[in-house]
């Protein structure tokens, strides 16, 4: 039932996102990783299912890219109204993107990493997370550059600088920060699903 309803408000949203969007171009490599993240999933659900935790939290991050690819992220109207009033300078919906880029990252590079035992010892494999999503980070960075380098005319809307001479690390930081908060809040909860689905699997 709850894959369905997953399933259901993935597509919605998709349908919406791929309807007009601001720019084409821009939606399509805004959306390609959620694309891609519904088709790993599709492809691994059966042999490896997740804990609902990183699904629901896989789901989030695939309508933040969705709803960023449909605006382009400098152009999110709720952010738009955020600045106003508070009186910023910049839309500042990227920085929510980055976020939820080690934010979920961490905790599905966290249950990889204890259900297939890759590391021994709770603070290694939180250093080990950490480094991955900033290396996930960084590597995103990369490809903003090198799409900046082959279309110009894509590069500001796709970089979503906005004039900020330190988006680039201020990316990286964003999203080792919302590495370091789901690992720090929700490493419990986490690891009580992790728990249940172990006990179902030996129970099948």
């Amino acid at each position: 039932m709850w894959a369905a309803l997953w399933l259901i408000v993935y597509l919605s949203v998709f349908v919406w996102s791929a309807w007009q969007p601001a720019d084409l171009v821009i939606w399509f490599l805004e959306v390609l990783p959620a694309i891609l993240a519904l088709l790993i999933l599709a492809l691994t659900r059966q042999r490896f299912p997740l804990t609902p935790l990183v699904y629901l939290l896989l789901l989030a991050h695939c309508v933040i890219l969705m709803v960023g690819g449909h605006y382009t992220y400098a152009e999110v109207p709720l952010f738009d109204y955020l600045r106003d009033l508070t009186g910023g300078i910049r839309n500042n919906y990227d920085k929510l993107g980055h976020f939820a880029q080690g934010f979920v990252p961490a905790l599905v590079a966290r249950e990889l990493i204890i259900r297939l035992q890759l590391i021994n010892g709770r603070l290694w494999s939180n250093f080990f997370i950490l480094c991955f999503c900033l290396a996930v980070s960084a590597f995103y960075e990369l490809i903003e550059w090198w799409v900046a380098l082959l279309s110009e005319e894509a590069a500001e809307s796709f970089l979503g600088t906005q004039g900020y001479v330190w988006d680039t690390q201020s990316d990286m930081g964003w999203a080792l920060f919302g590495a370091f908060l789901a690992l720090l809040l929700l490493g419990r909860w986490h690891d009580r699903q992790i728990r249940q689905l172990s006990s179902a699997g030996r129970a099948g």
